[in-house]
């Protein structure tokens, strides 16, 4: 039997993103984000949806660009923290020793330590309520070599995202393949 929790902002799983801005004075800038996914498959592109009272929500309107940074397991305590701590007060690549990147597509930083990164060009821009929606233009996947499987494409074991939980306020690491894409569902077809 199901039971009703009620309206909230709930799903599993919630990716654990980093996103890359800089200020107007060129400083790099950080802020993890879990309201964000792919959003359209041509042309490519992601959402991020973020509140305005966030530093990096004025960044990124002001900037029209912006990078989504994938941590590894590896990294999870950096990435919380730049999800808990403003930019406005604090210099997060500083605080934590992580290497940020210019671009060499869009005006926005990267985390070089993170194995995958996407590097994206704002197209649209919606206010939904106490967040507003970013979608951008995916320019760039760039990908740690280290973590390409033989065919030159991401292996998730590799690359080793991991995941949050809102529910629980906690990280999970993603668990272990469970079959095919489709043709796991083979069996159903008729």
């Amino acid at each position: 039997m199901k039971i009703s929790i009620g309206a909230k902002p709930l799903v599993y799983p919630t990716p654990v993103f980093v996103v890359g801005t800089y200020t107007p004075e060129g400083k790099p800038n950080v802020m993890t984000a879990s309201w964000a996914g792919i959003c359209c498959s041509d042309p490519p592109c992601i959402t991020v949806s973020l509140r305005k009272a966030t530093y990096t929500y004025g960044l990124l309107k002001s900037a029209g660009a912006f990078t989504i940074n994938v941590p590894s397991e590896q990294y999870a305590r950096e990435a919380d923290y730049f999800g808990s701590v403003s930019g406005r007060n604090t210099d997060k690549f500083a605080d934590t020793g992580l290497t940020p990147v210019k671009s060499d597509l869009v005006n926005a930083p990267y985390v070089r330590e993170f194995p995958m990164i996407l590097e994206c060009t704002v197209i649209h821009i919606y206010e939904i309520g106490l967040h507003t929606q970013f979608i951008g233009r995916i320019e760039d996947v760039k990908v740690d070599d280290a973590v390409l499987n033989a065919e030159g494409k991401p292996n998730i074991k590799n690359v080793s995202p991991f995941v949050y939980a809102p529910g629980k306020g906690g990280y999970y690491a993603v668990g272990d393949r469970i079959g095919s894409a489709y043709s796991i569902g083979d069996e159903f077809k008729k």
